[in-house]
């Protein structure tokens, strides 16, 4: 109204001038004219503010809305999963139970059996605990108890000091050893096993194995407790070695067992994986030359000790038939438990014309390889230097 309450008193107001003139609505149509078009501006002005207003008004609103939708979803997921993290015993426990780890469990799957062994009282607490100390699960039989605090299982079952049951084999190591220790963890009688080798173990090993187990175990974690006799614990370790053998694409047949008797001259010779070629070079070299291949490691086998403490009298012993020193050729049998880097090296040697390496630092492992005599012998020299003690 007070707009059109204007416009009206524009359109028939009459003025007086200072000297009592008056002028009428006529006289003053420009003055008029710019009165309308200023308030036309300012009425457009204040429609276009209160649309703002609306607009900004119901923004608000949306995104007040959607807030609130937003943060009452989070806030729930927040407390359902804080529940569950705070959902642990105090610990320490009490009773005992045996609990097993087996090979290749994960975080989730070891939590799920702890809840329901009722070790401890959820899984989150477990998962989120080797989680956040970056742990890692050993299998193995370990003794806990009911209700214990999910952080004092976690460091139990990632220190392997504290497992049993389990049999680890590792590359390097000799069938003997690793039986012993498979006997002792089992509680199988050691004879059983020598009973299934005297055999040749039949039905366990592959022919070209020619009865003998040496090289033909897999490292790894096995359970042997859980395993009921001598036959069932090498045939597991058996056919793991033939499945990896298989998928490094090492031959079948007399070349797969000389390929395990090569990496395991290999593996025992040297302790760095960047050597392993070049020491499968050196004995395809030898071969081709028909010379023995003199590795100490072959000569300690068979003669039952470590090749640092082998004597002269053993160097020169003609019955022991791993003295390659004396016997021209291969091995009858591997030597130890060769691990992956060296069986691959059997399959993919590095050229070169070497014939000769040494150790000459054993501490640092570093290993020199020629094919001349005399840089052999200085290579030598510099081994009784840098390690007295061997000498």
């Amino acid at each position: 109204m007070s707009d059109n309450f204007g416009e009206f008193f524009d359109s028939h107001a009459q003025w007086t001038d200072h000297n009592g003139n008056s002028s009428s609505s006529n006289e003053s149509t420009s003055k008029n004219s710019s009165r309308k078009k200023a308030r036309a501006r300012l009425i457009a002005r204040r429609r276009k503010r209160r649309a703002r207003t609306v607009l900004v008004f119901l923004l608000v609103m949306v995104l007040g809305v959607i807030g609130y939708t937003g943060y009452s979803a989070v806030h729930a997921w927040r407390l359902s999963h804080d529940s569950e993290i705070v959902e642990d015993w105090s610990g320490p426990g009490f009773g005992s139970v045996e609990f097993t780890v087996d090979t290749g469990e994960g975080a989730i799957t070891v939590a799920s059996k702890l809840v329901k062994a009722n070790i401890i009282k959820s899984q989150a607490a477990f998962t989120s605990a080797v989680a956040a100390n970056n742990k890692i699960l050993y299998p193995g039989i370990y003794i806990l108890k009911n209700h214990m605090a999910a952080i004092d299982v976690v460091n139990i079952l990632s220190d392997p000091t504290k497992a049993s049951g389990f049999l680890q084999v590792r590359a390097g190591e000799h069938a003997s050893e690793i039986l012993k220790q498979a006997s002792e963890l089992s509680g199988i009688s050691i004879d059983n096993f020598k009973a299934v080798l005297a055999d040749g173990a039949v039905g366990i090993l592959p022919p070209e194995a020619r009865g003998n187990i040496e090289g033909w175990l897999e490292p790894g974690v096995y359970n042997v407790k859980s395993m009921k006799s001598a036959e069932d614990i090498l045939s597991a370790m058996v056919k793991k070695r033939i499945a990896k053998l298989d998928s490094l694409g090492i031959p079948k047949g007399e070349n797969r067992e000389k390929a395990l008797i090569m990496a395991s001259i290999a593996e025992a010779e040297v302790n760095s994986s960047d050597y392993y070629g070049k020491v499968v070079r050196v004995i395809l070299n030898r071969l081709a030359k028909n010379m023995p291949l003199g590795m100490d490691s072959t000569v300690g086998y068979g003669a039952g000790v470590k090749p640092i403490k082998l004597t002269q009298a053993m160097l020169d012993n003609p019955n022991n038939p791993y003295n390659t020193r004396i016997h021209k050729g291969l091995t009858p049998t591997p030597i130890g438990i060769p691990g992956d880097n060296a069986l691959l090296a059997t399959i993919n040697p590095q050229d070169g014309p070497w014939i000769y390496f040494v150790t000459t630092n054993l501490k640092t492992g570093e290993t020199k390889f020629t094919d001349n005599e005399k840089e052999f012998l200085k290579f030598r020299d510099e081994y009784k230097r840098n390690n007295p003690e061997g000498n």
